[in-house]
């Protein structure tokens, strides 16, 4: 039997040393026992202080295995050793993703045991939070492309027309032109903190509870008694020209009953500042207003027809789970919103489709008369709005190419992707659902799609028109889902 030559790699991880061994038992249950017939010699170590899952993995009818060692620890270290005929990459590639998910859905269930603590210094302190239902839904308005914003503001417009007659459409249209130019006033009062050139840095705070600590705390104290510990630890620290350290955490958390164990603690402190400014300069833009929002949730937006006149939304969620580089590489992709005028060009899309449908497609199917002229007008508003949304995934793959152009990393954005999206990664693997992906209304391609495609963009800097090439890739990505 022929053998290649071992592959190695590693996951950055968040999980605390003392939570290894639960690693490794969460993959061997989770992913290896429900597929045992694709597993043979699998073995839970513990070699020179470390944790090790070892097991070899068949493919199809036997013709090949590969032989993998992982190792806990920060990084976690993987090694793949394929052996037999016809190891194809994709099997390889296949296998790392699937321990990574397994990674990542373990780190999921230790941050539901960890206390994470967000401060900007000058600004008020406030409690973590998940987006309140209320904010979320202006959140969710304003930014992500504004297409739900889109979307019900021509749901209410048939009843306005109903009630204001033919001019009203057009009528609308204005408003949500002025509304699509001054929306970002609104996203920055979304945010909890304001970033500035003098005022650059958000500080972080980790502390992974043990288990029974973490019970303890949720039956004895709650939230409540978070915002006071944190509004002391900033009374200590950055109220009097002290920076965050992990003795003095440790002293406020100690009054409150934890049991501080260093290794269960980290802090971390990111310049947001001057991580937009650097993507700033790479497209020689200005830099726009930032904000925090001050949630768990990862993720970032861009609002704003440009970035004098736009503002980028960033949670410390993202800002814990990524890396700086990672981080740089995402405010590029909204960057390039920016840069294409993306915003204006959705409004102008799906303005004119409102336009047509009203003093045309409407029209025409009303001169029918009966069930058929409702068939009709369903069907044609799920395909036009279908098409709408199909057309945005251009523009959201293109933002991805155009990250890589001008950041040069797309490896370290397809990364990133891997991280905030594990989820949508995992049930992704189900070919039903992968093809959903595709037609859902969502301006975002898949995660498979653009994680798959940027670790495949060997010279980014020679691709000469992204979005015509991300039109191809979007429609190429689209009949490969369908086969």
């Amino acid at each position: 039997m022929a053998s290649e030559a071992a592959a190695f790699f590693v996951i950055e991880t968040e999980i605390p040393p003392e939570d290894f061994d639960d690693l490794m038992k969460f993959i061997y249950k989770y992913y290896i026992l429900p597929q045992q017939e694709r597993f043979t010699n699998v073995k839970r170590d513990v070699i020179n202080g470390e944790y090790v899952l070892s097991f070899r993995a068949f493919g199809l009818e036997g013709k090949w295995y590969i032989d993998v060692e992982m190792r806990a620890g920060k990084p976690i270290q993987v090694k793949m050793v394929p052996s037999g005929e016809g190891v194809l990459q994709a099997s390889l590639n296949q296998l790392k993703e699937d321990l990574t998910i397994g990674v990542r859905l373990f780190e999921e269930q230790v941050r539901k045991a960890t206390l994470y603590f967000a401060w900007v210094e000058g600004e008020e302190v406030i409690p973590e939070k998940v987006l309140q239902r209320r904010s979320n839904i202006i959140y969710r308005l304003f930014s992500e492309s504004m297409f739900l914003f889109f979307v019900i503001f021509i749901a209410a417009s048939i009843l306005s027309f109903a009630v204001f007659g033919l001019y009203a459409p057009m009528a609308l249209v204005a408003i949500q032109f002025v509304m699509v130019l001054f929306a970002y006033r609104i996203v920055m009062k979304t945010g909890d903190w304001r970033i500035t050139q003098k005022n650059p840095n958000v500080h972080l705070l980790q502390y992974h509870l043990p288990i029974e600590e973490h019970k303890d705390f949720q039956q004895k104290l709650g939230s409540d008694i978070l915002i006071k510990i944190k509004t002391e630890i900033y009374e200590k620290t950055f109220a009097v020209g002290k920076q965050l350290d992990l003795e003095t955490c440790k002293e406020v958390l100690s009054k409150y009953g934890f049991k501080c164990k260093p290794e269960n603690m980290s802090t971390k402190t990111v310049n947001v500042y001057e991580i937009v400014k650097k993507v700033a300069e790479r497209f020689k833009f200005p830099v726009p207003k930032i904000v925090i929002a001050n949630t768990m949730l990862p993720n970032a937006a861009a609002s704003g027809p440009s970035p004098s006149r736009g503002v980028i939304v960033i949670t410390t969620g993202l800002l814990v789970q990524l890396e700086d580089d990672e981080i740089v590489t995402v405010v590029g992709h909204e960057f390039s919103h920016f840069k294409a005028r993306d915003t204006l060009a959705l409004f102008g899309l799906t303005a004119a489709e409102y336009l047509l449908r009203v003093y045309v497609i409407w029209p025409i199917i009303f001169l029918l008369e009966g069930d058929f002229s409702l068939f009709l007008g369903y069907l044609y508003f799920f395909i036009a709005i279908s098409l709408v949304f199909f057309i945005a995934k251009f523009f959201e793959s293109r933002a991805d190419l155009e990250a890589a152009i001008k950041i040069g990393q797309p490896n370290v954005l397809a990364e990133a992707l891997r991280k905030i999206g594990y989820r949508r990664l995992q049930f992704e693997r189900i070919s039903a659902y992968k093809f959903q992906e595709w037609i859902q209304w969502d301006p975002h391609p898949p995660i498979y799609f653009r994680v798959a495609r940027l670790e495949k963009l060997q010279a980014p800097e020679k691709v000469k028109h992204p979005l015509i090439q991300s039109i191809k890739d979007n429609i190429r990505g689209f009949f490969e889902a369908l086969s």
